[in-house]
């Protein structure tokens, strides 16, 4: 996996690409501004680019409504201390396809940006629970469910939950016990049945709806 890196510190790029290396990861490029980053993801087309928010200059989430625009095939995973509620609806508009906290472990950075490659969306956990708490709560009761929305099996409820407490494919094949491709085949079904592009929207419509 082709990745690149954009932070406007340094030691912190470092020890992530150390990171990252050593599991396999190829970094193709850092970047230390948004500018920096829009030019690089043109030059480079990484498959995920990891990148912070607030930076000199332009700050991330311009940067990833310019590489969503300018080059589609990057995944944009935000990776940042910062778990402010508009600066996480604003990453997710800007088309970020995860959004995790710096303080994360490595392994759920690494998750995170294996699942953004598979096209996949991945929050980090307290990030989702506190955007799907704020929906809940503004919510108005009892909207209705469609049709295609019940016709959703048991099993695939199970997974729809997990998923909107921000558990990847592997953790909800660990609390299930079955394997990561079954997984990946409920999320399939999931998100065509309630018509729906990514996980995070999967569990915003899952809120708003009173599946789970």
């Amino acid at each position: 996996m082709r990745v690149a890196l954009v932070d406007d510190h340094e030691l912190f790029r470092q020890g992530l690409r150390e990171l990252l290396t050593e599991r396999g990861f190829e970094v193709v490029g850092e970047a230390s501004s948004g500018e920096e980053a829009v030019a690089l993801a043109g030059k480079e087309i990484p498959d995920v680019l990891l990148m912070d928010i607030s930076m000199p200059g332009m700050g991330g989430i311009e940067a990833a409504r310019r590489i969503r625009a300018e080059t589609p095939h990057t995944r944009i995973v935000m990776l940042t201390v910062s778990a402010d509620e508009r600066d996480v609806d604003e990453a997710i508009l800007a088309g970020a396809s995860g959004y995790l906290l710096k303080d994360a472990p490595i392994d759920a950075i690494v998750s995170g940006s294996a699942a953004a490659a598979r096209g996949e969306a991945l929050l980090s956990p307290a990030i989702a629970g506190n955007l799907l708490a704020r929906i809940g709560a503004s919510e108005p009761a009892g909207e209705p469910v469609p049709n295609f929305a019940v016709r959703l099996t048991d099993r695939e409820r199970e997974v729809l939950e997990l998923m909107a407490a921000g558990r990847d494919n592997t953790q909800i094949a660990q609390e299930l016990f079955i394997s990561a491709q079954t997984v990946k085949n409920h999320v399939s079904n999931i998100l065509a049945k309630l018509e729906v592009e990514n996980r995070i929207q999967a569990a915003v419509y899952a809120v708003r709806r009173g599946l789970v």
